[in-house]
């Protein structure tokens, strides 16, 4: 186990609103009765040996006793465990013998008169099935009898792996409040810490558990000498006699009861706290052993794996050589600085001339005297190719060696128990106060495009933007319990996807470039960052599902735009029939992206096709995830190519005029209706969300109406003409860079793949939100300028060199696709 983020699971810890526990610096996972049960039966599969817990103390631990076995086992029953006939107990002949019979009460109602929950009895409780054996020993003084029971219990041949002990409220009670039992209850304490010190099995846990406060207004008349103030006193002897013995003090579950109401009789707890405690032990032992995506206290970091090493072996090499080339460069440069102040004015001179002439050679081809520098045509051109050469490889080193420190920095972020990490939290304010001030900033920065058609460039950057700092808002707050927000999330990506179709088909129908390379080039902008992350981060392709759903559709526009017959407005305008090819075109995908969604079978059957399987599954080898993904955006690529289509055409037939800053239609009464339709049709929507409730049946409907309120946000956007030329150059900067923001934050906004929030300072939330996101941005953008970098060095303009890349790409993939069976 990870003996730090156990030691915040089990020491601190804060309520973060409506009763949900945080640990300090760690995730905890609420763990179901199927989650439980799962992790037991793991338990007995890795190790071959039952799950064995212990309880030992008074009705408080009784408590969280049947609290526990009622998350395993809500309708089992523990045994009652019998005494002699002086009244001792006999728990002590089950520890090795857990069915001894003549240990066991036979007849529960004759054994004892309360009910078992509040039974001065020790209890057993034996689940075959799950190898799960839990007991609880009735200890409400920790004595000399105590004392046996854990000595006996760390020698037995079935050594429980936890022990949950606690004790005070009794001695209080026994001895009327007095003090001068604090030197008698030290005693006993010292003697159980002795006894647990001498226990030769060292991975077990023991636990014990400091008491709870109390409410003196609804304690009985003979609990009332339980005050808070002797327990604190009690408390303090605890956590000074436990302070380097076996046992681990566990203040948490002290913290979790603060502020808290009692049960009803002002001693017990109430549902609340007790689930917290129920959770955090489970947590503890289960968190480990299961891998829970959002549980990240007592677990320890993943291991790296051989890909890993080798990956980051590469971009460390980078980054040598590159900052190895920048301290040469630094040191020449000041060596020809002391030179130069004793060279002659006149050799300067001849050798800026000869420096002239090169590069105008490299960069403009112009002829040149092979007299004026003393060498001929083919040295000086040679000279030149091999300069360019030197210089590409300082780019792409340098660039590589910078995102090797990025992948660094991500690595220790999400993979190491370095930084801490929490559990996201959810409230309105937490979601829509960061909402409302970042729309004050984009609105307070604002400016005049240059453009005035609609969706122009500076307008498409500004609804990335926006569209990305809320989902990033949408991510951190766990604001996906939340239907109606939940369902705007969707119209979001289903925007993004939209935009990709009316972009692409817009290019291609004003006679845009096909070219093999520019393929290349759009998918590798697009996947650098998500590849890289992908190696060096040991997740699958699907993880980032946002990239490979984007890749996926333009590859789909990409080849139904550029397979024959081809369609652009040119071709068009000469042959009208040609728009017949476009219908078809669109219909046919309409109809595949139908047919494939009505049978999964056939679904599966094509995405489930070695080797791109491995693109579409998840670490699981499911590829549920996909089609998830897919299905509820199915459409929204093609709402896109239709819209562009339609917006295209009836810019060329003069039905609608954006090439001024006018509005986009002429007269008053039509756009009047417009702007009623694009509110109506938002409202629409916005009132679907609302009465929605299954997020199963919304995404079923969504895919249908996603276009309702994209068009309509598009027509109130650009219908005056005001309006369509201002944008907001806030929110169009973090639109260049959304999709390196939306990949980013996996690891170093959030944690835990996206499940939880990284911290880098603790107790200071708003300005640990400011750092992270400050470092985000910063990463994003860093990135984003590595990418445009390598682009023309990965894909040239040339296609033969292109084409010689990708080879060298997928054969450098094929070491790892044997590796993990995709062949």
């Amino acid at each position: 186990m990870c003996s730090d983020t156990c030691q915040g699971l089990l020491t601190k810890g804060r309520y973060q609103g409506n009763n949900l526990w945080q640990p300090y610096g760690c995730m905890i996972h609420s763990l179901s009765r199927i989650d439980a049960n799962n992790c037991l039966r793991k338990t007995r599969f890795q190790t071959g040996e039952d799950s064995h817990w212990a309880f030992i103390g008074d009705s408080r631990i009784r408590q969280l006793y049947f609290e526990i076995l009622k998350l395993v086992d809500p309708e089992a029953e523990p045994s009652v465990i019998v005494k002699d006939i002086y009244g001792n107990n006999l728990d002590q002949l089950l520890i090795d013998v857990p069915y001894r019979v003549s240990a066991i009460a036979t007849e529960q109602t004759n054994a004892y008169s309360r009910p078992l929950e509040k039974a001065h009895s020790s209890l057993t409780y034996n689940n075959s099935e799950l190898s799960f054996r839990m007991t609880f020993f009735w200890r409400p003084v920790f004595n000399q009898s105590a004392v046996d029971l854990i000595h006996q219990l760390g020698l037995s041949k079935s050594v429980p792996n936890l022990v949950i002990a606690g004790s005070g409220a009794w001695d209080i009670k026994l001895s009327n409040g007095s003090d001068a039992v604090f030197d008698v209850y030290a005693s006993n304490l010292e003697q159980v810490a002795k006894a647990a010190n001498n226990w030769p099995n060292r991975i077990s846990k023991l636990l014990w558990k400091l008491q709870d406060p109390v409410d003196s207004s609804k304690l009985s008349e003979q609990r009332q000498v339980i005050t808070n103030d002797l327990i604190d006193e009690y408390n303090e002897i605890a956590l000074r006699v436990f302070q380097h013995s076996r046992f681990q003090i566990w203040k948490s579950a002290r913290l979790v009861t603060e502020g808290m109401a009692t049960a009803d009789d002002g001693l017990h707890l109430n549902a609340v706290p007790l689930k917290h405690h129920v959770q955090m032990l489970m947590n503890m032992y289960c968190n480990e052993r299961m891998g829970f995506d959002d549980g990240t206290c007592c677990r320890s970091a993943e291991s790296a794996t051989t890909l890993q090493v080798v990956t980051f072996t590469i971009l460390l090499v980078c980054l040598t050589i590159s900052s190895t080339w920048m301290a040469y460069r630094s040191f020449d440069l000041r060596l020809k600085q002391r030179r130069q102040s004793y060279r002659s004015m006149e050799n300067l001179m001849e050798a800026d001339e000869a420096q002239e002439i090169v590069k105008d050679v490299k960069a403009n081809g112009h002829p040149v005297q092979a007299d004026s520098l003393g060498v001929d045509d083919k040295t000086l051109t040679r000279k030149a190719a091999v300069k360019d050469v030197e210089c590409s490889s300082r780019i792409a080193v340098t660039a590589l060696g910078k995102l090797g420190l990025i992948m660094a920095y991500f690595y220790l972020c999400d993979r190491t128990t370095f930084f801490m990490k929490e559990n996201k939290y959810y409230s309105h304010l937490n979601f829509w106060v960061p909402v409302g001030y970042v729309f004050a900033l984009g609105f307070f920065f604002n400016e005049e495009s240059r453009s005035t058609r609609v969706l122009h460039r500076d307008q498409t950057d500004e609804w990335k933007g926006w569209m990305q700092l809320v989902i990033l808002i949408y991510h951190m707050t766990g604001a996906s319990q939340v239907i109606p927000l939940y369902m705007q999330m969707r119209v979001l990506v289903s925007s993004y996807l939209f935009l990709t179709g009316f972009g692409h088909l817009s290019f291609f129908w004003n006679g845009g470039s096909a070219s093999f390379p520019r393929l290349f080039q759009v998918l590798f902008r697009m996947n650098l960052m998500t590849v890289v992350i992908c190696l060096c981060m040991n997740r699958p392709y699907q993880s980032y599902y946002f990239v490979p759903l984007v890749s996926f559709w333009y590859l789909v526009v990409y080849i139904v735009l550029a397979i024959p017959p081809k369609v652009s407005s040119a071709i068009c305008e000469a042959n009208p029939i040609a728009y017949l090819y476009i219908i078809i075109k669109l219909c046919s995908l309409l109809a595949a992206i139908t047919i494939l969604y009505m049978s999964e079978v056939f679904f599966q059957a094509i995405f489930l096709i070695r080797p791109w399987k491995a693109l579409f599954v998840t670490s699981n080898d499911e590829i549920h995830e996909w089609w998830f993904r897919w299905s509820l955006d199915r459409y929204s690529i093609c709402y896109g190519m239709i819209f562009g289509l339609l917006y295209l055409n009836a810019q060329k037939f003069g039905l609608i005029d954006d090439s001024a800053r006018h509005h986009l239609l002429s007269r008053t009464r039509i756009r009047f209706l417009v702007v009623v339709a694009a509110l109506l049709g938002l409202g629409a929507y916005t009132a679907f969300t609302i009465t929605c409730h299954s997020k199963p049946k919304c995404n079923e409907v969504h895919s249908y109406l996603a276009f309702l309120p994209i068009v309509s946000f598009i027509v109130l956007r650009n219908v005056f003409g005001p309006l369509r030329v201002r944008y907001s150059s806030f929110f169009a900067w973090f639109g260049k860079i959304s999709l390196e923001l939306f990949i980013g934050q996996y690891h170093v906004w959030l944690a835990a793949d996206t499940h939880g929030v990284l911290v880098l300072i603790p107790n200071y939330p708003v300005l640990n939100v400011m750092v992270t996101t400050y470092i985000l941005v910063c990463v994003a953008h860093e990135v984003h300028t590595i990418t445009g970098q390598l682009v023309p060095l990965a894909v040239p303009a040339d296609w033969k060199k292109t084409l010689r890349n990708v080879i060298l790409f997928f054969l450098a993939l094929v070491p790892i696709a044997i590796h993990d069976g995709m062949f």
